[in-house]
């Protein structure tokens, strides 16, 4: 079965090396251009791209699919397409290429969390099963019926990072399943139905902690934007970025924000929320490097008037 294959970041590459393994005749990548990286902004390709680039794949680099690259699609003849987190709409001209059309891993139990961001929203908004699932894509955004599904549990400590890892992995396996059953002439789409919710793509704000909540909803939305947006916070009019955080259920006398600094034997920083106070793990002050919270306590020294915003 001929296959073009669509992704762009690391959760999408265990997906392409699967269909390899499986026997699927891989006859393009598409996957979005090389875009700047780290401080000095070097053009870089995507995780995608240089792992097809590796396995000697031909490789389609674009962040819209126009006349240009629909037809660079079409000369490769794919009898079915399959996207992972490609990161850019497929319109319907380029919906028809492929004969079984565009088959999509979605790392969502459909129609739940329709969007670009669905762990992060599942993480966010403390749900206990989340899951994966595979979809004939149409217009719509994610509104295919679907082929299969998986789930997974979410941990209480797992970051979205760590989540999409794992459903990476198990997706994986999923869509090459799926694709076996289109190819063999066995599969069976079946309209969405439940509760619709949408996970729009997170921002920088989204990121932004307010103290004023709850300890579990603060460890909730730092570890749903951890790695991506981040977590952070204002100290003295500096952005502060944080690492997942520990609840400390023994701790009610913080106010929202008031951070309590132990430099003792075992240096840590705690922070007053609407609840409990947590407990910080890893900080990244101003103009610094990732740190242990108990090595941010030591270099403050003494200190008794530090509140984030």
């Amino acid at each position: 079965m001929r296959v073009v294959f669509a992704g762009t970041p690391p959760v999408a590459v265990p997906s392409l090396e699967r269909l390899l393994e499986s026997g699927f005749d891989v006859v393009a990548v598409l996957t979005r251009e090389d875009a700047p990286v780290g401080r000095k902004k070097v053009m870089t390709p995507s995780p995608v791209a240089q792992r097809a680039a590796e396995l000697g794949l031909p490789v389609i680099k674009a962040n819209r699919l126009d006349e240009a690259t629909v037809k660079e699609i079409a000369v490769a003849e794919p009898d079915v397409a399959a996207i992972v987190a490609y990161g850019g709409l497929v319109p319907e001209t380029a919906l028809k290429v492929p004969t079984h059309g565009w088959i999509n891993l979605h790392f969502s139990l459909l129609p739940a969390w329709r969007g670009a961001a669905p762990v992060q929203h599942a993480v966010i908004n403390g749900d206990d099963v989340t899951g994966a699932s595979t979809f004939l894509l149409e217009k719509g955004l994610d509104t295919g019926p679907v082929y299969g599904t998986l789930t997974e549990s979410i941990r209480p400590d797992d970051t979205s990072g760590e989540l999409l890892e794992r459903l990476s992995l198990s997706g994986a396996v999923l869509l090459v399943q799926t694709l076996s059953a289109v190819a063999a002439g066995k599969a069976m789409a079946v309209p969405q139905s439940g509760e619709v919710t949408l996970a729009p793509k997170l921002g920088l704000e989204d990121g932004h902690v307010n103290w004023q909540e709850p300890a579990l909803a603060i460890r909730r939305r730092i570890n749903g934007v951890t790695p991506e947006p981040g977590a952070w916070t204002l100290l003295a009019g500096q952005r502060f970025k944080l690492g997942p955080v520990t609840l400390r259920q023994d701790r009610k006398d913080l106010a929202p924000g008031q951070v309590l600094l132990a430099s003792g034997g075992t240096a840590s920083a705690l922070v007053g929320t609407g609840s409990c106070a947590v407990q910080l793990g890893l900080v990244q002050p101003a103009g610094k490097k990732m740190m242990a919270a108990a090595d941010w306590v030591r270099g403050l020294g003494q200190r008794e008037d530090v509140r984030f915003e």
